[in-house]
């Protein structure tokens, strides 16, 4: 279940499960933000400028949430100017580490640190609080900048423009409110759907999170039908939200997490619009099932306690995705 390390608490599934059996995920705790002049974000203080080279990624290829910061990281065009660690796949008692492996785990390349609960610690050596990725690190402070996906996302869709000259815009103001009902329907039933399903220790906690899960899918199916990307014809940060968890169902969510009624593939409109957004540039270079599967088979000993790997289905991203065959806006 897990356990108290350095005195931070471990656990592998990063949250905790109620009294009725239902998944409760923790919030993020650091929430400052990167700006393009350093002034003060949404939260936190100030101080956090755009500059080349000062700021640091670690993520994890498995989680979907650190997914999002790397897919960003790639269609802003930032890979010359924010760096990146990744971590091991396998997170048991002791956290995420920075074990490398050949199939893409690098090690802390920064401080050398053998888990990534010393970055907490390195940044607030008073820090209890639960571990997380991604986490954006600040050279210049020393200190963790943000661990909130959500909100790193935003700062890497506008913060570095200026540096960049990619000024293509995933948060655009005339669609926000939107863009934040959507996200707010899928981040709910679908992103942390999946997990409440998974990680239910009761038929009701489960019965409560897989039927709006799959309510939510035949929703997204129909809205594609006629909607090219989740906003129309203009891609948006709801699509790279949606996409990280959409990646992972066949392989991951609708076996070891139970969320089977239905395969990502059998959503004609759905599989067109992941296997396109995977073939968006840059986008495939973030993909790594081989930590993906890993990682979530061989952690949660909770749910598969034998730690058994599954053989999988062979999927084919890259194959022709019959975009012109879905809906426009």
């Amino acid at each position: 279940m897990g356990q108290l390390v350095d005195g931070i608490w471990q656990d592998a599934r990063i949250n905790t499960v109620k009294s009725d059996g239902s998944f409760d995920r923790a919030s993020s705790l650091m929430r400052n933000w990167v700006t393009p002049d350093g002034q003060p974000g949404p939260s936190g203080r100030g101080g956090f400028a755009a500059v080349t080279g000062r700021y640091h990624l670690y993520v994890s290829y498995a989680c979907p949430w650190a997914h999002r910061a790397l897919i960003f990281r790639q269609i802003k065009q930032l890979s010359d100017h924010i760096s990146v660690s990744v971590v091991h796949p396998d997170m048991l008692g002791t956290g995420w580490t920075f074990e490398k492996d050949e199939h893409g785990a690098t090690g802390d390349d920064l401080f050398g640190s053998d888990f990534l609960h010393q970055i907490y610690t390195r940044s607030d050596p008073t820090y209890t609080g639960r571990v997380t990725v991604p986490v954006l690190w600040d050279r210049e402070k020393q200190t963790i900048v943000s661990n909130e996906s959500a909100e790193i996302i935003r700062m890497f869709n506008s913060a570095f423009d200026g540096l960049t000259g990619n000024t293509d815009d995933y948060w655009p103001q005339d669609l926000r409110s939107e863009i934040e009902d959507v996200n707010a329907r899928i981040y709910d039933t679908v992103n942390n759907g999946v997990y409440k399903a998974g990680f239910a220790t009761s038929q009701s906690a489960y019965d409560a999170a897989v039927a709006p899960l799959f309510e939510s899918l035949d929703w997204l199916e129909d809205r594609l039908s006629t909607h090219r990307y989740l906003m129309g014809d203009r891609i948006t940060e709801a699509d790279w939200r949606l996409l990280t968890t959409l990646l992972r169902f066949d392989s991951v969510y609708h076996l070891h997490f139970k969320c089977n009624r239905a395969r990502l593939i059998d959503y004609p409109n759905l599989w067109a619009y992941t296997r396109e957004l995977y073939q968006w540039p840059g986008v495939a270079e973030t993909v790594n099932m081989d930590h993906i599967v890993r990682h979530y088979h061989y952690s949660h000993e909770t749910i598969n306690p034998n730690r058994i790997i599954p053989i999988n289905p062979i999927i084919d991203w890259s194959e022709t995705h019959g975009r012109d065959q879905r809906g426009a806006a």
